[in-house]
């Protein structure tokens, strides 16, 4: 889907056919889609390919008076009962008359442009823009560091309470949540200070104001995601021990008791085989003996094994 958005009254709203100084959305485009933005648009049929392929990584590139970068923007997934972060690569084609964002689904970057939550955009200043963008890729990469950060506290928490599967699960989601982002997050860094050089766009004063803010934006999200990561290393490492330990107690716990059950079972086998009274053992027609011994016995071994901590 091709889509048209333009300032109009300091506010980006959506128009029926290109203008010059619009911004065009692109979104899952077809096979006619994708040679309208060819032959119409001038796009490489690479940019195209580059920005619909998900495994593609943030990078920036200029040929023949166009700038095409792509950047890695934060997405929310649900998968059952879970929810899982993740990222997808966003392109962005700047032209001499315009910007061309393409993307394989909805993500909430370009939502937030096309519903009007970024304020004081004007579509026809295409550096600014592109910086926006780039501006408001990395507060969204702030925003679900700190939602995993409070999902993962929330799961720890009811962990200490009931030891489930379930939540160890998504502990280990969110994990992986956090390593996607890492990797994303480097590579925007890498190709925002590409950009801060100023060899692929023109940039003015306030565009390198801004510029700036997107990396300081950037390097506190990378923190955070580095030590969000640890400590949620160290929280499943934790649960890790916690589960192993609780295992060997079940396992001392019904190894003491195998032993407590093996006594009467060994003192009845003797007294209860066919034999004669010439065997040997004491009082062995008199069945009331190994019953005594068997109580004696068990309790003073299950005494024994209490005193060591046997039964904890």
């Amino acid at each position: 889907m091709i889509s048209f958005y333009k300032t109009l009254n300091n506010c980006i709203c959506q128009i029926d056919e290109y203008e010059a100084g619009c911004w065009i959305n692109v979104m899952a485009p077809d096979k006619d889609e994708i040679a309208v933005l060819q032959e119409k648009f001038g796009v490489e049929a690479e940019y195209i390919r580059s920005s619909l392929d998900e495994e593609e990584s943030s990078h920036i590139e200029s040929e023949d008076g166009n700038t095409f970068l792509i950047f890695d923007v934060p997405c929310v997934e649900k998968d059952g009962e879970n929810i899982v972060y993740n990222t997808m690569p966003v392109g962005v084609v700047v032209t001499a008359s315009n910007v061309i964002t393409i993307s394989l689904s909805d993500n909430p970057v370009i939502m937030d442009f096309v519903q009007g939550v970024v304020k004081n955009v004007q579509t026809a200043h295409k550096t600014q823009f592109v910086l926006m963008l780039l501006f408001r890729m990395a507060t969204r990469f702030l925003q679900y560091l700190k939602q995993i950060d409070r999902h993962s506290r929330y799961l720890e928490s009811n962990l200490r309470k009931s030891m489930k599967n379930k939540g160890l699960v998504q502990l280990l989601d969110l994990e992986k949540s956090l390593v996607y982002f890492q990797t994303s997050l480097k590579s925007n860094e890498m190709t925002t200070e590409k950009i801060l050089r100023g060899r692929y766009l023109k940039l003015y004063d306030e565009d390198q104001e801004l510029l700036e803010d997107v990396l300081i934006e950037l390097k506190q999200a990378i923190e955070m995601s580095n030590i969000y990561s640890s400590i949620l290393s160290g929280t499943m490492d934790a649960f890790s021990s916690v589960i192993s330990n609780n295992l060997n107690v079940v396992m001392k716990v019904l190894t003491s008791l195998t032993v407590l059950m093996a006594i009467p079972t060994m003192i009845f086998s003797f007294y209860g085989m066919n034999i004669g009274s010439n065997t040997g053992l004491p009082l062995a027609q008199n069945m009331l003996f190994p019953s005594i011994v068997t109580v004696v016995l068990t309790a003073t071994v299950g005494l024994i094994l209490y005193k060591k901590d046997m039964f904890k």
